[in-house]
Order: C-alpha cells, then structure tokens, then sequence
C-alpha cells in the first residue's frame, strides 16, 4: 500500500505524462479551423477539450507509463526517451505539415515520398518562427522530465501483464465514447465522429476524434496493415474481362473540336428542369438555347449525398456503389488515374474548384486533391465574410480571390464550379430566401403570400445573375470565344416540400423524375438537342472526346454520348433503367414503348454488369491494384 501511495511513483507518473500530454493538445489545437457546419453556423469540429480524444490519449499514456515505470530504473528511462523520441517526430511532422498543407500528415504520402523530397527545404523555411519555438519548448520539457524520472529498482513482470489486458480492455472500449455510428448509408455521416473514425478516410477530423497516438498507430494500420479485402476469383475474372480492352476510343464528328479550349463545369444545386425558363433564368436559357443540349439527361441517385454523387460521377466516370453501402466521399484512398483533373493536367491545364462550403463538407478538400485538382477554393474557409451572404451565388464572381483565381489565370484552364443558392428550406422569413427576397423587392418589402414555388423561381434567378456575371467576366477578359461551359444539376429538386409542384412539370410516379438539365456552350457553336439517353457518368468520357483527349472507354461505366455507336441508357439505384423510349422495372415495362423479352432480358443484364463493375472497381480499389 505504502508503495501505491508513495510521492516518487506519483511524481515519476505526472512527469512521465506530461510531455505526451502536451504533445497531444498542441497538435489538436493547431486544428482549430477543422469544423463542421451545425445550422446556419461553423462549430470546431472535436475541439481539445472534448471527451474522445482524451480519453484515447489517456489510454495510450497509461500504456506507455506502464511500461517505463514497471521494466527497472534503467530500462523505464530507456522505454520514456523511446516512447518520447517518437511522439516527439510526429508531434513536429504533423505541425509543420499541417501549417504547410492544412492536413495532418499520413503515412500514405510515404509513397510519394521521392515527389516531395525536393521540397523539404521550402518547408522547413517557410514554417513560422513561433512554431519552432514552440517545438523547442516541448522539447525542453520532454528531457527535463526524462532526466528527473526515477524508476522502479526491477522489473515487475506481473504488473505489466496486469497493465497490457487493462489497456486492451480500455482501448477495444474507447470508440463508444464517440457515440453511434450510422448503420445506414448517410449523406451526413461525414459529421458522425464515429463514422469518421471506423472509416479513418478524412486524416483531419480523424485526428481530432483520436489524438495523436490512436491517430498515428491507426494510421499507420489502416496504410500498411490493413489487410485488403481478398477479390473473390469470379469478381476477379470479371474485372480483368471488363478493363482487358484497353483501346483507346474511336474518332467522331465531335472530336477535338473544343481542342485547347479553356472549360468551366458548372454543377447547378437543384436547378431542375422546369426552371430553365426564359422568365425565371433568362441567361442560363439563353446559354441552353445555344448548345449542344442533352435533352433527356438523368442525375442518378445512388447513395448519400446526391450533391457530392454528381461531382464524383462527373469526376471519376463511377457512381456511388449500389450494391453496398458505402459514401463515395469516404473513398479518397482510391486511385482514380483517370479521372477528369489528372487527363487535363496532363494536356497542361490549370484545374481548380469553387464553392461556397467548407472543404470540410464531403471531405471535399481531401476529394478533390485526391482526384488531382490543383485547389479546393471555398468562400466559407477564406473567413472573408460575417454573414451569411456567401449562400448567393453571386459571391462566386463578385469574390475578388475567387475573381482572379477563375479569370486571370495565365495558360489554360479548367474550372468546376458548383452552386448553392436554390436550397432547402424555401422560404424569406431566414437564411438565403430572406436575403434573395431582400434584394429583389428591398428589405422589409417581401410579399406575404410567396407560395414555396415563387421562392425557390426566386432563388434559382440569383444562381441565373451569377450566371451572367460569369458571362460578363469572361468576356471582359478576353475569354469569352476561347471557353466552354458544362452545365448540369446536380439532382432534380426533391428538396421542395410541396410535391404538386413537382407533379405540375414531370414525371414524378417513378425514377425519370430524376430528368434534369445537362447542355455544353461554346461561343459560335451550331446548337443541338440531343435526344439520346444521358447520365453524371457519361459526361466525363464525352466531354474528353470534345477536347480531343485520348482516353479508354473501358476506363469509365458509360460511354461518349456522342460517338455514333452510343444507344442512350439511364439506370437507377433499384436497377430499373430507361432507353429513352421504354422504362423497365423488375424485368417489366411499367412506361412507354413495347420491347421484344429478348431485348428487355439483355439490357437488364447489361445493366447489371454495369452495376457490378462500377461496384467492384471501388471495394476493391481496382486501379491502384493494376499499378501494383
């Protein structure tokens, strides 16, 4: 007992605990400006204080002070200057990474390693001075309490066996503290610190849902011991079949004719089809009008997040897995060597992103490097603002960074631009109606008796102004005759609550409900409606066609909606598919023309094939196994 409460054991324990501890915090709160979005507002996301985080730490101390206190006096100051030593490599690798990148720093950049090294140099120089004081501290204090640490005269075997089943115990426990994960597939589970750490796929939030240690030996697990999910031999017999014909895609009409153009993709937030008035959005009609206009185009649903499921369709050529669960925003660990920025890089484009939220939301900052883009540009993280005025797609232009950053750029360009203002909910008593209303009729002055369908009219003329800011822009940069806009919503808007309007402008008894706008401008180009069936997924492949950039077919799901040979094809989460003429669900023609069983049975089985590759392709990280 005399043992247990003896003051040197205490004094050894609390100087032992000391540096790590404070290792820990100084890392976190570099972090500060991780933070998610609660409402109308940005809260810390896990700041320093809260209980998970801690509680890891704590876990992971007691590990290493059982072992430095109970292995002898010679071996415990040995094991602490280890322990100490190693903390203290990545405690410095994270704050300098971290200030340079606004990342922490993760094993899986070790294989890009021979890329970085020339910049080494540039880092360490251009880390702030009171950093380095602030390194050096904790290094002071680090050898101060390893030279004043006194520990046991032998070494106590059973204690440590005691102390490894307790650490055991309490580390298989911790991850309760960071409450419920959803066990169904959610667009905000990006938000769920429990979803953040099972899935370990956001290094930042990761970090501040696990602290150093647990984010350090977790990472290192999940980037070298994890083992990958074995492919069974039909899936992998399957794969090599599907992306054994590698050939590169066959010519067409439209091929190259937009050959050393700059393009901005405009991903237009809920902007369904029924808004695409000469009334309501006179410029984004007008743009339509003069286009090569895909005129039965479907933004498939197949996941969380059907924003987010339209940028990585876009951007990859895949969709959200169907067959699994799975947010496609959790799978910036795979390889897209194909994906729109990194063949554009290629052919020496600047590629760039720009939108108001975080690059929190969706883990887009992470996303979109991970695709290849140069920068994800926010109008919420440049903390230019006080209010809520970055909900108007306006700020998009009228931003003076965003400005110079899509305008003024020297060489060729590709820019993705994604909107926001027509968003739930649909009303002027707050939030961005409110201001719309403000600056259409002057505040105070809003007429009471706007239904939800004027407001959301409303709200999609102030995505259309920014629309003709973005035309002004370009032509008084001298861009306008050398630049291509992609244009395309992002879903259709399920998110109005009165449905009857719905049911006033489309088909809403079945999954065509899900037609919505997709129309490539160019200045001068002879408009066109295209009346072949399209998707998110076949935008990439044809797009590349039209810049004349080479590229595989068997690289994406879905093919160049223009080549010749493309017959027009939508599928949706529950398999059914639509040809443009028949709607079939369940092997059965529930819309439109009559077809032969032969024909429905082999498109329902092409469908399925597509299914199980867009699926397999991303639980097995199939393009990163072929570069292996």
């Amino acid at each position: 007992m005399k043992e247990k409460l003896n003051p040197d054991i205490i004094k050894n324990i609390l100087l032992t605990a000391i540096p790590f501890f404070l290792m820990d915090i100084i890392v976190r709160a570099i972090g500060k400006s991780i933070v998610i979005e609660v409402g109308n507002s940005v809260t810390n996301f896990y700041p320093i204080y809260s209980f998970a985080p801690n509680l890891f730490t704590i876990i992971w101390i007691f590990f290493f002070i059982s072992i430095i206190i109970n292995i002898g006096k010679k071996g415990g100051k040995t094991a602490y200057f280890i322990f100490f030593a190693l903390s203290y490599i990545f405690f410095v690798t994270n704050i300098i990474y971290y200030k340079l990148t606004s990342f922490y720093f993760s094993f899986s950049l070790m294989k890009m390693a021979s890329e970085g090294s020339s910049y080494i140099l540039d880092v360490i120089i251009s880390t702030p001075v009171y950093l380095y004081l602030i390194m050096l501290l904790v290094l002071i204090i680090g050898i101060f309490c390893g030279a004043r640490f006194k520990g046991s005269e032998k070494t106590n075997i059973k204690k440590l066996v005691i102390c490894l089943i307790v650490f055991l115990a309490l580390h298989a426990l911790a991850p309760l503290s960071l409450g419920k994960a959803y066990d169904h597939l959610k667009w905000k589970s990006f938000k769920n610190g429990r979803n953040v750490y099972n899935e370990f796929s956001d290094i930042n939030k990761s970090m501040k849902v696990a602290g150093l240690y647990e984010f350090t030996v977790r990472n290192f697990y999940v980037s070298f011991l994890k083992p990958e999910e074995k492919m069974s031999e039909d899936d992998e017999k399957f794969l090599e079949k599907i992306y054994g014909d590698s050939k590169t895609a066959a010519p067409n009409d439209y091929t190259g004719i937009f050959k050393g153009k700059n393009v901005i993709f405009l991903q237009l937030e809920g902007l369904d089809n029924w808004l695409l008035t000469e009334e309501t959005t006179p410029n984004l009609y007008k743009l339509k009008n003069e286009s090569l206009n895909f005129t039965d185009h479907y933004s498939i649903y197949t996941g969380g997040g059907s924003t987010f499921n339209s940028e990585f369709a876009v951007n990859t050529g895949f969709t959200t897995p169907v067959s699994y669960e799975q947010n496609v925003y959790t799978l910036n660990k795979n390889d897209f060597p194909t994906s729109m920025a990194k063949l554009f890089k290629n052919e020496n484009y600047h590629v760039n992103a720009f939108h108001m939220n975080s690059g929190e939301f969706y883990n887009r900052s992470i996303n979109y490097k991970n695709w290849g883009y140069d920068n994800y540009y926010s109008l919420i993280d440049s903390g230019e603002y006080n209010n809520q005025e970055y909900d108007l797609d306006r700020e998009l232009i009228l931003n003076k960074t965003f400005y110079e950053k899509l305008f003024k750029q020297e060489g060729s360009f590709l820019d993705y631009i994604i909107t926001y203002t027509p968003h739930t909910p649909f009303t002027t008593s707050k939030g961005v109606g409110k201001m719309v209303g403000d600056l259409k009729y002057g505040e105070g002055n809003i007429p009471e008796d706007l239904s939800e369908e004027d407001i959301v009219r409303l709200e999609a003329g102030e995505t259309d102004y920014m629309v003709g800011l973005l035309i002004q822009a370009l032509k008084d940069n001298d861009l306008y005759d050398n630049t291509v806009i992609v244009a395309f919503a992002d879903h259709y808007l399920y998110t109005i609550n009165d449905k009857t309007v719905l049911d006033k402008y489309k088909t809403t008894s079945n999954n065509l409900i899900n037609n919505t706008p997709f129309f490539i401008w160019s200045s001068g180009i002879e408009s066109q409606n295209i009346d072949k069936t399209t998707m998110q997924m076949n935008i990439l492949p044809t797009v590349l066609n039209l810049f004349g950039i080479e590229y595989s077919p068997s690289s994406y799901l879905c093919g160049d909606a223009l080549a010749p040979d493309y017959k027009g094809l939508a599928f949706f989460a529950d398999s059914s598919w639509y040809n443009g003429d028949t709607y079939v669900e369940n092997g059965v023609i529930t819309q439109g023309s009559e077809l032969p069983k032969e024909e429905i049975e082999s498109i329902s089985d092409y469908v399925s094939e597509l299914i199980r590759k867009n699926d397999l392709t991303l639980k097995y990280n199939y393009f990163k196994r072929q570069t292996k």
